[in-house]
């Protein structure tokens, strides 16, 4: 099948290279002339494990092609598939203009049936915007050529995008023609080999659904890390809780665990989103704004905790002469998005108080460069941070971080303190080992597997 990616960010390359990977002769879409030469020269723009392998691959062999030309794209696919970005304006509501400009482009250029498919995470409504946009160019061209719109939310996790692109929990497809729900089957068919993953709707609700599920798991982040607050203030562990209720069906283990916030460029902006779409619908939801608040409440819990424990209350900045070194820049591991990242929160505090920052993450200093510039300290390293540094802070859950040489730690460290944004370690064996360990939500007790 022929088709059409446009906007090669992290979905639409993603997307764009997995179609391509499963037959599809895909050609990617950008306006950023550089970007567009560097991928041509194999330069990947985000880190995604495995991406780059299966981009060079798809290349050579002639199935995926990437240029600037929308317009000729346009005209040589079958299937376009919208995937640009939609930044939250000042209001929360997701600014569509980059959405309806391509609308715009493809009814400008368009001279066969085409499917037009929004990827992009759009607010309900957003199918009828394009298409009206799509009809208005039409018109000023005096032409009657059918097109569809199509929508299909993605649900893709950093650092785990190709698997949940290739053997995905579902794919939702929202439209009102029978013939495009067949020709969007076909196209997702390899993807559903094993299962039929694939849910066909009505393109409103497709919309509402990508929004509904981010929510959803903001709401369960944001509950837990309330409920670990709570434990730490009742002498309980939360991760004896977490074990509690996970084990109950209704609710599972996923996403309750707690830490400092969760951050990225879904969560943070489809809540406020949702948040905006209710408003505008004249209904408030309480829900989501406690959501959103406790989120920004506990990306401060981890810098409280530092203050509290090294701050000197008689200094303007009680942190001064303090230096702190963060292990994680990144919202989460295995992406080098620092995109509304804790670890930004965290940071600006940090120096606000007068400290000195040390970071390493194994992907993202570069980006952090991009946001810090000189005002803290980077290194490849992660243990050459910790050398003279007051205390460490743990703020991204990286596998390298999970079983490092504790003894090397203590033995770098003014004082073997860590603060744990995390929940790495057990607090027994910190104990044991001779530190002093401030993790989120647990009282430091010994719990034995019966």
């Amino acid at each position: 099948m022929k088709i059409c990616i446009i906007g090669t960010g992290y979905v639409g390359l993603v997307a764009g290279t997995c179609f391509a990977e499963s037959g599809n002769d895909v050609i990617c879409v950008d306006v950023d002339e550089a970007k567009i030469e560097g991928l041509k020269n194999g330069v990947i723009p985000i880190y995604e494990p495995g991406l780059k392998e299966l981009v060079l691959r798809n290349c050579e062999e002639g199935r995926l092609s990437f240029t600037t030309d929308l317009a000729s794209a346009v005209k040589a696919s079958l299937v376009n598939f919208i995937a640009v970005g939609t930044p939250p304006g000042e209001d929360g509501s997701a600014d569509l203009q980059y959405v309806l400009d391509v609308a715009r482009t493809i009814g400008r250029n368009m001279e066969s049936f085409k499917i037009l498919v929004d990827k992009s995470t759009v607010p309900v409504g957003t199918a009828d915007k394009v298409r009206a946009v799509v009809n208005e160019e039409l018109e000023k061209r005096h032409a009657t050529i059918e097109f569809d719109v199509v929508s299909n939310p993605e649900f893709l996790k950093e650092g785990a995008a190709i698997d949940d692109f290739m053997k995905p929990d579902r794919v939702v497809i929202g439209t009102d023609n029978v013939r495009t729900a067949e020709i969007m089957k076909e196209l997702y068919a390899p993807f559903m080999r094993k299962t039929n993953r694939l849910i066909v709707m009505d393109i409103r609700s497709a919309e509402m659904t990508k929004y509904a599920a981010n929510a959803m798991l903001a709401t369960k982040i944001s509950f837990m890390n309330q409920i670990a607050n709570l434990c730490e203030r009742m002498g309980a562990d939360v991760s004896a809780v977490r074990e509690g209720i996970g084990s109950d069906s209704r609710i599972g283990y996923d996403f309750l665990f707690p830490g400092v916030g969760y951050g990225g460029s879904c969560f943070p902006k489809d809540v406020k989103a949702l948040v905006k779409t209710a408003e505008e619908c004249d209904y408030e939801f309480i829900l989501l704004k406690a959501v959103e608040e406790v989120n920004e409440l506990q990306k401060l819990v981890l810098t409280d905790k530092i203050n509290l424990r090294l701050g000197d209350n008689s200094l303007l900045k009680p942190l001064t002469g303090k230096t702190i070194a963060i292990w994680g820049l990144s919202f989460k591991p295995r992406t080098d998005d620092m995109r509304e990242a804790p670890s930004v929160v965290i940071i600006n505090r940090l120096l606000a108080l007068g400290a000195k920052v040390c970071a390493h993450d194994p992907e993202a200093v570069k980006e952090a460069k991009k946001i810090f510039g000189e005002n803290i300290v980077y290194s490849n390293n992660q243990y050459d941070i910790l050398k003279g540094a007051d205390a460490l802070a743990i703020v991204t859950e990286w596998n390298e971080y999970r079983n490092p040489d504790f003894d090397r730690i203590k033995s770098l460290l003014r004082q073997p303190l860590i603060f744990d944004g995390r929940n790495l370690y057990q607090p027994s064996r910190m104990k044991e080992a001779g530190f002093e360990y401030l993790p989120i939500g647990r009282n430091g007790r010994h719990f034995v597997d019966i």
